[in-house]
């Protein structure tokens, strides 16, 4: 269920990413942007771009602005003399000079008065003016395109060639332009728009270089800037139609080309701007211009753009690289990055292949989280999302490739969300199945190691060495007797609540409750160390418990205790309609049948062979070489007396070894001997030997009675189980 979920949820986010591929721009350009500031373009050694800055101080110098176009012209004149390779505004001269002398002249005749100017009277125009400076050197004049009016925009002074298919379709489009005065627009050699591409958090990290309004194509100030400069005649617009390349199966632009150099774009024609912080460029207050001849020498050869970075006239935006950048210095990133020929590209081939890696990591996710813990799933996903960075990065840092990794770290994310609370939710269910199924057999402390480990549990059946417990009240028939329900039910309960505490405390599994008798093992569902060891002391323990019942007691309670190890089938046993978890095959009937003898041999507790030779420091003692019944091969019995204290004890010791010759004794057929250890034994013995010695009394003077004809090899039929 958690693959499929998982594989569900991962192809869901693949089928958004390819359907919409923007929808992870609101985290990728910040990304992208902290790439610039990390490692920014690095500057150009002699920036081919100079800025003059219409700031505040130059503003406190020469006035407020808007500035009078004769101020405008002789800076125009200032940049000719200097010989500057080409001059862009970005600046719109929409209105005429109100500060010019023919301007004042009207307004003061409209108002009566009577004012003669001389024949050259058109010299003090200002427009005209700086025209005529315009017509001096290369200028590219800015045009505002908009959508908020519907002024046309001029004719266009640069040509476009392209091939394939119409680039207008896909180009930025505006319903109209705020133009400069026809008369200066006529004399600039060239006219670009200063519009910025929008974004949602007005960052400028793009440039179109085209743009279509009215129908006309328009190219950048920045690239008809640089186009005056090479003196081109005009651009060629590069087509994905066209050429060939790529765009990821859209039709658009992929290139436009000025002179030789050609920049390459994204299919609506924006160029991805890599910013330097133009660390060479030359920037000239403007009003230094006017003033000092000495300081415009470094403009020689180079593209001057004229902008502003005073606050007071509202051109400073945001960047990649700094909150608060002159707009100018926008352009001017623009050509500098574009003459040194280092750009930011998309490769149209990254799409697909970022979809083919999100998916086989997203795959290698599904089968951590599926199978592994929450931990571990955040670890590969932690792995997984270092590696999209860190190859995000490299393509950036060494080939300038924006390779966008967020699309695949969402994706990742958003499958290791889905899958890791279903996997909890799982788990929990698995661990409270556990509990449920288990809590009834086991200690609290076993069941929450299972709940914890469910992986340790096979369920259905499975073969196991195992250590096999049984009990049972001694004569419970006739202590009922004459017992009304509940009075017998009291007594059980009294009975075998301290029996069951002292298994779950040696980590024993409680199997069932056979009326007054308990089954129990060891080593199921979860493996137990040293289990014979644990059984024989939850033996003892349950000894103990019974003499603490007696103490209360007119009538003694006696229980008897049979244990046996080997191998046996343990699992979900029952029905479909009803199961328990059980142990069954033939050490657990053995274990059965040790319990029954424990009456015909008068001891508490009888262990078989297995169990004993596991159990090497208790106290114990051989009883019997026995056959038992539905068993061809006899089984040695011991019976178990004390732990480690008792076997070291020296009354023990000496117990031990008589006991040992009186075994050897009997089973060589001395039985007369025999009988006179048997003697010596009876001084030595405890009360829980009582029993067994009157057995082999009983036994031995039967034999010394009537002899056994033929081989004597000591064994002991049972013929009761």
């Amino acid at each position: 269920m958690t693959v499929l979920t998982g594989i569900a949820a991962l192809l869901l986010c693949l089928a958004t990413l390819r359907a919409y591929p923007a929808a992870t721009e609101l985290l990728t350009e910040p990304l992208f942007d902290a790439y610039q500031r990390a490692q920014p373009r690095q500057a150009t050694a002699l920036s081919p771009v100079a800025v003059v800055d219409i700031d505040e101080a130059s503003i406190a110098k020469l006035g407020q602005w808007p500035w009078s176009r004769d101020v405008i012209a002789r800076m125009v004149d200032r940049l000719a003399a200097a010989g500057v390779a080409a001059v862009g505004f970005d600046i719109v001269f929409s209105e005429p000079d109100r500060l010019s002398l023919e301007r004042a002249t009207e307004e003061l005749r409209k108002r009566g008065a009577r004012i003669d100017l001389p024949a050259d009277a058109a010299a003090l125009d200002n427009d005209a003016a700086l025209a005529r400076s315009f017509s001096r050197v290369n200028t590219a004049v800015g045009l505002a395109l908009t959508n908020e009016s519907d002024n046309p925009a001029p004719e266009g002074k640069a040509g476009f060639a392209f091939g394939g298919g119409d680039p207008r379709g896909y180009l930025p489009q505006f319903r109209g332009a705020v133009r400069n005065l026809d008369t200066l627009h006529a004399a600039a050699g060239g006219a670009g728009f200063f519009s910025f591409a929008t974004s949602h958090d007005h960052v400028i990290r793009t440039m179109p270089l085209a743009a279509v309004t009215g129908g006309r194509l328009y190219p950048a100030l920045g690239m008809e800037t640089l186009r005056l400069a090479l003196g081109a005649p005009g651009f060629v617009i590069r087509s994905n139609d066209a050429s060939g390349e790529g765009g990821g199966g859209r039709s658009g632009m992929s290139g436009m080309r000025v002179g030789e150099l050609t920049v390459p774009t994204g299919p609506d024609g924006r160029m991805r701007v890599y910013y330097s912080g133009l660390g060479t460029m030359p920037v000239i207050g403007a009003a230094r211009l006017l003033e000092d001849r000495t300081g415009v020498s470094a403009l020689e050869g180079r593209i001057v753009l004229v902008g502003t970075s005073a606050v007071g006239l509202r051109d400073i935006v945001a960047t990649p690289v700094s909150r608060a950048t002159p707009g100018v210095n926008v352009h001017a990133e623009i050509i500098d990055q574009i003459v040194a020929g280092v750009f930011l590209e998309e490769p149209d081939w990254a799409g697909g292949a970022i979809l083919l890696a999100t998916l086989v990591a997203g795959l290698a996710l599904v089968a951590v989280a599926s199978q592994c813990s929450a931990q571990t799933s955040a670890l590969v996903l932690a792995g997984l999302v270092g590696l999209c960075l860190t190859t995000s990065w490299y393509a950036f840092a060494k080939s300038h490739m924006l390779i966008d990794p967020v699309g695949a770290i969402v994706t990742l994310i958003v499958v290791f969300l889905v899958l890791t609370p279903l996997r909890l939710a799982l788990e929990n269910r698995e661990k409270q199945f556990v509990k449920n199924a288990f809590g009834r057999y086991l200690a609290p402390a076993l069941v929450d190691r299972l709940a914890s480990e469910p992986e340790a549990l096979e369920l259905g059946g499975e073969t196991r060495h195992l250590t096999v417990l049984f009990s049972d009240i001694r004569g419970f028939t006739a202590l009922s007797e004459g017992m009304d329900p509940q009075t017998l039910t009291g007594l059980i309960n009294d009975v075998l609540t301290p029996l069951t505490d002292a298994l779950l405390t040696r980590e024993a599994t409680i199997d069932k409750y056979i009326g007054d008798a308990i089954m129990a093992f060891w080593n199921a569902p979860l493996d137990i160390e040293r289990h014979e060891e644990k059984a024989c002391r939850a033996a003892l323990d349950m000894a103990r418990a019974v003499e603490r019942l007696n103490v209360d007691r007119t009538a003694p309670i006696r229980v008897g205790i049979g244990l046996n190890s080997g191998d046996a089938c343990v699992g979900n046993l029952g029905s479909a309609q009803r199961f328990s978890y059980s142990a069954l095959g033939d050490s657990v009937n053995l274990a059965s049948r040790i319990e029954g003898l424990t009456k015909l041999y008068g001891v508490t507790i009888a262990v078989s062979e297995s169990t004993r030779q596991a159990v090497h420091a208790f106290a114990f003692l051989e009883a019997d070489f026995v056959r038992v019944k539905g068993r061809a091969a006899p089984v040695r019995l011991y019976a178990l007396l004390g732990d480690e204290a008792m076997a070291a004890s020296e009354a023990f010791a000496a117990l031990a070894s008589r006991h040992q010759a009186f075994l050897d004794l009997y089973r060589a057929g001395h039985f007369p001997q025999a009988l006179d250890v048997l003697s010596t034994l009876r001084v030595m013995e405890t009360a829980e030997l009582t029993g067994l010695y009157d057995l082999y009394a009983e036994r031995l003077a039967a034999l010394i009675a009537d002899p056994p004809d033929g081989a004597w090899d000591g064994v002991y039929v049972a013929r009761e189980k």
